[in-house]
């Protein structure tokens, strides 16, 4: 069996059996880690992807039934697409192997790890979000995508294990675990998103023409596959939302304080060390491999008070990515730097 079919199977086998124990699940756990809102604070309407299609605006005939059979749908459509835009980028050009595993916990100074975790954070709070429009109770979407978000990654790990160039990531997986929990944990503890997982992107220029040929080579040349491949130019930020945790005070709601990590200076995955494409061995030992450490203020969109329903789900899209904003940066190096705006 190929891996992709394998991989298929595993995604719709562990969604069924998320499916199947919920229910057993929520009657254990509810009464002991879900807290309700307290009545008496005013709570938000919440934001979401789906504020432009509220479930109670849906005509009759849209029933729960073929709200859930369209979401299935579209969910399947989401994985195998996505899986297969993923083997287009990453796997196609090296051979297939049988599964074997791959230590790469020390790999790219661990700012693919952090994607890892921000990509099953996200996941799983989009998924839920559209669980929950199909007609499934809060805690439920909440449990199902969560779920789903980590199963769609473990859906990506068998196909790494069935890759000669990389191999069954354990520290991925924990990564993996890690975002799906943070997403699942603060909302049966707060009922919210106080510490949003965020995520900012810009291109990189590498002047060197050495520099620039490996960079082409391992990161691509479009800006989308720059933007999922260059290490260098990734960071991810935990954004914290100052009145969700003072209440009473008067803070703008919207305003978040965000810490982030990137890296840089790495031009392979353990070190600054290949094969050019002549076959001549290059060193650039002289290039520091640094990591990056990050503070900045952020907005929460979803915080932001609009009564326009597209405007809503703009910002609900928009609150998985940082604001770009004066930041401070301090390296590993010692170094410091102010930015006037960073993203």
């Amino acid at each position: 069996m190929n891996c992709k079919l394998l991989g298929l199977l595993a995604l719709l086998w562990c969604g069924n059996l998320a499916a199947q124990s919920i229910q057993s699940i929520e009657e254990d756990t509810a009464q002991v880690i879900y807290h309700s809102p307290s009545p008496e604070i005013e709570q938000p309407a919440p934001f979401s992807l789906f504020t432009f299609i509220p479930a109670d605006s849906i005509s009759p005939s849209f029933n729960k039934k073929k709200r859930l059979a369209w979401v299935t749908a579209a969910n399947i459509a989401f994985y195998g697409g996505s899986l297969l835009a993923l083997n287009a980028a990453w796997y196609k050009d090296y051979p297939r192997t049988s599964f074997h595993t791959f230590d790469d916990s020390k790999e790219w100074l661990q700012v693919d790890k952090v994607g890892h975790a921000w990509t099953a954070y996200t996941t799983g709070k989009y998924l839920s979000e559209m669980w929950e429009w199909a007609g499934l109770p809060r805690r439920k979407a909440v449990w199902v995508g969560g779920l789903s978000g980590a199963a769609y990654l473990t859906v990506i790990e068998f196909l790494d294990a069935h890759s000669a160039e990389w191999g069954w990531s354990w520290s991925d997986m924990g990564a993996n675990i890690f975002g799906s929990t943070l997403f699942m944990g603060q909302e049966f503890l707060w009922n919210e998103q106080r510490i949003q997982f965020k995520f900012s992107f810009h291109h990189n220029s590498y002047d060197d023409p050495v520099l620039e040929q490996r960079a082409g080579s391992l990161f691509g040349k479009p800006w989308y596959e720059r933007m999922l491949k260059d290490y260098n130019a990734q960071t991810y930020w935990f954004s914290a939302n100052l009145r969700s945790f003072f209440k009473n005070s008067k803070l703008p709601p919207w305003l978040n304080v965000a810490v982030g990590y990137g890296a840089d200076g790495m031009f392979g995955g353990f070190d600054n060390s290949w094969m050019d494409k002549n076959g001549n061995p290059v060193a650039r030992y002289d290039i520091p491999r640094k990591r990056q450490f990050y503070l900045a203020p952020d907005i929460d969109f979803t915080k932001i008070k609009t009564n326009s329903k597209f405007l809503r789900t703009t910002f609900a899209l928009l609150n998985a990515f940082k604001c770009p904003a004066p930041a401070l940066m301090l390296d590993s190096k010692g170094k410091l730097k102010a930015y006037a705006i960073y993203f």
